[in-house]
This record gives C-alpha cells, structure tokens and sequence, in this order.
C-alpha cells in the first residue's frame, strides 16, 4: 500500500525525503525495524510470551535527525503466527496512529491482514512516557501473579538482584507495578492504561489481570531487557509462593496467616509455623503503617533539616543536573503545576518560559519551588524534585535522617513477629528510602515491607486508606494499624475500617478534645 508523498526535507544543507514519502518508507531505517520485529517475535514465541498469535510488539524507526515524538511507528500485525512473521507482514503507521503501509493480503488459510488490537495501548505509551518501543507479552508468569491475590492492584517484589534491570531501580528498592482489569476487547484497556501509566509515574511496564502485561522502554534494548527481567521475577514470585514464602518482604520469608482466615492446603502448612513461630504468639495485626513526621521522625527535623536544605540547594542542584533525564521529568512536572497554579491563581506561582534560555527556566523554577516549600504543599511534583535534592544531600553525606530512640527496636521486634511495615508519607517514595536508609540508627529498610506517598492519594482522604488496604490484600481492614500524628487523617483511616492510633510526640500539633483514638507517647507501649 503507497504512502502518500511528501516534499524533500533540508536537513543540515543535504535534501532527504521525509518521514512519509514513498522513499522513506521503502529506506533502509524501515526495512530494518520490520525485520528486527521479525526476528523478536520468533525469540519472544519461544518464551512462551507471544504463542496461539497473541502478544505483539511495536519499536520506532530510529532516526537522529527526527525527534522521537515525530518518528514513525512499526508494529506487528494481529492474529497471525508470530513464530513465522515476515519483514513484509508489519505495518508502519504516523506517530498520530495512522497507517501509512499495510501488508498485502495472502492466500488461504491466512486471515486479511489486520494491525495489532494493541494499538490504541502502545500509542497510550508513546505519548505519555516517549517511548522507543512497547512489547505486549501473554507469557504465563505474567498473568498468575495477578491471580494470586484477585483483590491486589499491585504487584510489589523487593530485594531480588533482577530489579536493577528496571528502570529506575535497585536492589533494595521496591519494585511496584500497577495492575489493572481485563477487558473482553483489547482496545478497551486504554483508559485503564492510561490511568495506570499516570498514577504510578516511575513505572515501564502494566499488568492485565488473567491477561498479560505492557512494557516499554526508551530503546528496543531498554524494553526487551526489562521483559526478560519483569518475567523473572514474576516466576520468582510464583515459585517463592509455592514455597509459602513471602517475595515482598526484605526477608522473604514465611507467609504470615491469622487463625480463621481462609487458605489453601499449602498455606495453611505455613499458617500453622507463623503461628507458632514466635513462642505461641500469633501477631495481633498482619501490618502496620507509619507516618513518618511527628510519628517516626521529629518535625523539627523535616522543617530545620530537610525543608531548609531543599529550598537552599535547589538552584544548585538544577544547575548541575540540568540535562539529566531526571530532572527534565522533575521540569516537566513542575512546569504542569505551575501552569495548573496559575490557572487557579494560587499565590506565588510564576510563569516558567517555554522558550527561555536554561538560567531564565531555572530562576522561575526557584521561586515557585520556594514558594511551594513555604506553603508546605504536598505535591508530587514538589515532592519528587526534594526527594532528588535529598539524594545527592545523603551521598554527600551533608544530611543524616533522625528517628526517635524508640523506633529501631518496635521496627525490628514487628520484624520478628513476621508483621509487615509499611510507609505512608507525603514525601516520595524515594525520599522516604533515603530517609530510613540513612538515620542516625543506620540502615532500617531492612524491616520496611514498602512505601506509599501521595500518588496513591491525599493522606486526609478516606479512598487513600482504601486504596492501601486493597494493595496490602489484608481480608479485615481491621488487620491493618495506622499510626499518624494528624487528627485528619486518622480520621479518613478510621472511616476506611483501618485500626488507628495518634502519635504524641515533642513538637506535635494540638488534637481536638475528645478525639476518641487511643494515644501513644512511644512504639513501646504497642
């Protein structure tokens, strides 16, 4: 099928034909992103990922001198033998999703030729994470670790050597991919994508239940190598289960279960050592969730240390990280709240230029950084850009995190008791690592299960606390305690069925008379 043509392009004093034109398409840079398909397709049936013609893969036609944005798309064709695919089976399409080539039909038994049902989802993947390539992958570890848990909308795996594999992770980090609900069409998971994608801002790959699983990277490279990584620790976590152990603890070890809650055969082998594993002790709660200022942390210390040093070191640190691709993405957010600041005419918000010169973009990125810092907002983008100033603070080792004396100890004594910690702090998750990664104790992330910040929602909204719950997959909400030192959001936990109690410590806020939650002054008297 012909393209339709377009004029001859001057790009550095040399003419070439563009993107579109009949030449281009039929260029080498096309030809060889066919095949490359070709060639994966065949290695990813082998995988088991794209077997009975399901799965697909899509890369763009790499070229320098086009931005990616604008680079053309190829894409597998739908309901054919991936195994033996051809160069000529691919269609090529604009990077707005209109087909530009389509491949001629073959004889009987072969369908009409038909794009990828998956379309509509790879371009979601395109536009909002600027991708080089998404693969879609029916392999079977990718769809049982969504069955394991029906109620989960996350998939959490933690200190296992395949997660530096993915972007933006490390071995101690913890590893969260969103889940979402199968459709009966393909095309129908888009928006459910796309929410997804926006939700959990670090994340390269979605998972579908009973389905499969999306993931993109910046290359072809970048999103093949993180496939082969997510599906390993997919198996891990199916083959640990199977050993009644816990993959999203530090320690991976027993499953934890509560008398009367129901379970399989083999689980209830592993209910009766939790049970039993402690001297006859059987944990009262299967979790419990800290807040970390004027619970864990002293507020002094987030507002003398944390805060000043965000604020002092911001130009600083955007000067020298400028071009990174991190602090573009902290740019990029920043500039979407700005805009949305100005729109509602929130007070000291400035104008960021669109096409200033890099001092211009980073003195109005100061004065809206600093004002939000002393507005105390609690806004991802604010959040996500303290969190990278934190960073570099911590490995200079020009900031050291405080917890209170008696948090070390209740940590590792729930530890024992095989009763996970979670974290639940306004700051980013990465902020939170650094902060119990570095405190004056040492390391504590050991005896952390998890992290949750404000994606997940407002922490003075009851569908936050909901939205904990179900990701913990706990059967009784009760089973999970919540500790704040804010009257509000104990509240909203409260309302959300959740277990709570107020932290009384030096420098906390006033509580309102006759509050009803039970008080403490120490993790001690829990």
């Amino acid at each position: 099928m012909a393209a339709a043509s377009a004029a001859p392009l001057a790009i550095n004093g040399a003419v070439r034909m563009g993107p579109t034109s009949q030449a281009y398409l039929e260029g080498s840079r096309v030809r060889e992103t066919k095949a490359l398909i070709a060639e994966l397709c065949r290695q990813f049936y082998h995988l088991g990922w794209v077997s009975g013609t399901g799965g697909s893969i899509t890369i763009k036609v790499h070229d320098d001198s086009i931005p990616k944005p604008h680079q053309l798309i190829v894409m597998s064709p739908s309901g054919v033998q991936k195994e033996r695919m051809m160069e000529e089976d691919m269609y090529v399409l604009s990077p707005s999703g209109s087909v530009l080539f389509e491949p001629l039909a073959k004889p009987w038994p072969h369908k009409p030729p038909k794009c990828s049902d998956c379309a509509p989802l790879f371009l979601k993947a395109y536009e909002m994470r600027n991708a080089g390539a998404v693969i879609h992958s029916h392999g079977m570890e990718s769809c049982i670790v969504t069955m394991i848990n029906p109620s989960s909308k996350e998939f959490r795996i933690t200190h296992m050597e395949m997660i530096k594999g993915i972007q933006g992770h490390g071995y101690y980090d913890e590893l969260i991919v969103p889940i979402i609900e199968n459709t009966a069409h393909e095309r129908e998971l888009t928006e459910s994508l796309a929410a997804a994608i926006k939700a959990y801002p670090k994340t390269t790959a979605v998972l579908v239940r009973n389905h499969g699983i999306y993931i993109w990277g910046d290359s072809w490279i970048s999103a093949k190598t993180q496939a082969e990584c997510y599906h390993y620790l997919f198996d891990a976590a199916i083959k640990l289960h199977q050993l009644g152990l816990d993959w999203s603890t530090p320690s991976h070890g027993p499953i934890q279960r509560l008398s009367g809650v129901s379970s399989n055969h083999r689980d209830s082998k592993v209910s009766v050592k939790a049970a039993t594993s402690n001297n006859g002790i059987e944990p009262s709660r299967r979790c419990i969730v800290l807040d970390i200022e004027g619970t864990t942390t002293p507020i002094s210390f987030v507002t003398d240390v944390l805060f000043p040093y965000a604020r002092d070191c911001v130009g600083k640190h955007l000067e020298l990280t400028y071009d990174s691709a991190e602090t573009q993405d902290d740019i990029k957010l920043l500039r979407a709240q700005v805009q949305e600041d100005l729109e509602n005419g929130i007070a000291g918000a400035v104008p960021i230029p669109s096409d200033g010169d890099k001092e211009e973009v980073i003195a109005a990125l100061v004065a809206n950084v600093v004002a939000m810092i002393k507005a105390d907002r609690k806004i991802t983008s604010l959040k996500q850009l303290q969190g990278h100033i934190w960073q570099t603070g911590f490995e200079r080792n020009e900031l050291e995190a405080v917890v209170f004396d008696d948090v070390p100890n209740a940590l590792e004594k729930w530890h024992a008791l095989g009763i996970k910690v979670y974290i639940y702090s306004s700051g980013s998750r990465l902020a939170q690592r650094l902060l119990f990664g570095n405190t004056n104790y040492g390391d504590l992330r050991k005896y952390l299960c998890g992290f949750f910040d404000t994606t997940i929602g407002n922490k003075k909204e009851t569908k936050s606390y909901i939205e904990i719950r179900e990701s913990l997959g706990v059967d009784n909400p009760s089973e999970v305690l919540f500790i704040t030192d804010v009257y509000q959001e104990a509240t909203a936990a409260k309302a959300a069925g959740l277990e709570v109690i107020i932290s009384v410590r030096p420098g906390n806020g006033p509580l309102p008379e006759n509050h009803g939650f039970k008080m403490i002054t120490s993790f001690s008297e829990i």
